[in-house]
């Protein structure tokens, strides 16, 4: 990475002599006409060709971009919302790239056509109210169908509220770690408060020990949630500015120091359903060939991987946040609910520290 920033730096530097000389030399007057600066018939043309030389190019760096790199884009969406959340984007890109590819050609191919030529005198039209009509209303029209339905689209996945039995969780971020906290059997989560966070009581949390609610709350680090229910987070940060990003479950919540935002959403794929989707199967086959040239060198840490979700941290929060993440399994109400049994709650755990 350092010989390619020198070299970039090196690369820009040559090209700002280049420019400065350029400047210099227009700024020279020069009585000879062989010298001139101004473009002729044969830079027209050239600079023509040119143009759909570069066109040529971005048509073939953006089709060469998605046959090779498709390949790294998310599985299919493991939550309830997570479908009409991609539908909408990959309309957005269709919408997009048919504009660009469009625009990009007339641009190049009019700069081609209408290049200067000697003799040859440009029309100006001072205004036309048809076209400009035409290229102003197609694009609101599009972009207002595409607000309107972002918009209704947000407003469904942004309604957190209590119907359907959410299971409560909340996702506590610190420099470089979350923790879960679950309501344990009353599904309600006691008070708390970066104020109340006690070290050495092993209270890293600051749940109120005077609070009821609190003493069944389990506190994990690692996420479990059961699939085809929904679950309603509550997000904190003891320190800094962060973001709870699932990216499998198309979710991002911001994880504001000071006060709690939330999240919700619905799995809908087991993380064992997950791991037998033929583009996970893939990826995991890919990663694991890499992994396993590393190993053969002698890099450590380059085991077999297999696929898990995580929640990430989506916010540059400090030297360690390539690191912060946690684990997220998806199973069956059957197998979260022995999982969660088998947690030792709050109360048991202050209740030990007396």
């Amino acid at each position: 990475m350092t010989t390619l920033l020198i070299f970039t730096v090196l690369v820009l530097v040559a090209i700002a002599v280049w420019q400065m000389t350029k400047i210099f030399e227009l700024s020279q007057l020069k009585a000879d006409s062989a010298n001139s600066q101004i473009a002729n018939d044969a830079d027209n043309r050239t600079n023509g060709y040119l143009l759909f030389g570069f066109l040529i190019f971005i048509y073939g760096i953006t089709i060469f971009s998605f046959a090779k790199y498709s390949k790294v884009l998310l599985p299919e969406a493991a939550s309830a919302h997570g479908g009409e959340y991609d539908t909408l984007m990959w309309i957005s890109f269709a919408i997009i790239f048919f504009v660009q590819t469009i625009t990009q050609a007339l641009l190049h191919y009019f700069g081609y056509k209408y290049r200067g030529e000697e003799g040859k005198k440009a029309l100006f039209y001072a205004d036309n109210d048809r076209l400009e009509f035409i290229w102003t209303i197609i694009p609101v029209i599009v972009l207002a169908g595409l607000i309107i339905w972002g918009l209704y689209s947000w407003t469904n996945i942004m309604d957190v509220n209590d119907e359907d039995d959410p299971l409560i969780v909340e996702l506590y971020a610190q420099q470089f770690n979350w923790q879960a906290r679950y309501g344990g059997e009353d599904n309600v989560l006691g008070d708390a408060s970066v104020r109340l966070i006690d070290i050495d009581r092993a209270n890293v949390l600051g749940l109120d020990e005077s609070d009821p609610n609190a003493t069944d709350d389990v506190i994990v680090k690692e996420l479990h949630l059961p699939v085809g229910r929904k679950v309603n987070f509550y997000m904190r940060s003891q320190d800094v500015l962060h973001s709870a990003y699932m990216p499998h479950f198309r979710a991002q919540m911001n994880c504001v120091p000071g006060m709690i935002t939330e999240f919700s959403f619905t799995p809908t794929i087991t993380t064992e359903e997950m791991r037998l989707n033929p583009d996970v199967v893939d990826k995991v086959k890919r990663t694991n060939a890499i992994r396993a040239e590393q190993a053969a060198q002698g890099v450590p840490n380059k085991d077999p991987w297999e696929f898990d979700y995580v929640l990430l941290c989506n916010k540059i929060c400090g030297k360690s946040h390539y690191n912060m993440q946690m684990k997220i399994i998806v199973e069956t109400e059957e197998e979260y609910n022995k999982w969660i049994a088998e947690q030792g709650t709050f109360g048991a755990l202050m209740a030990s520290m007396e």
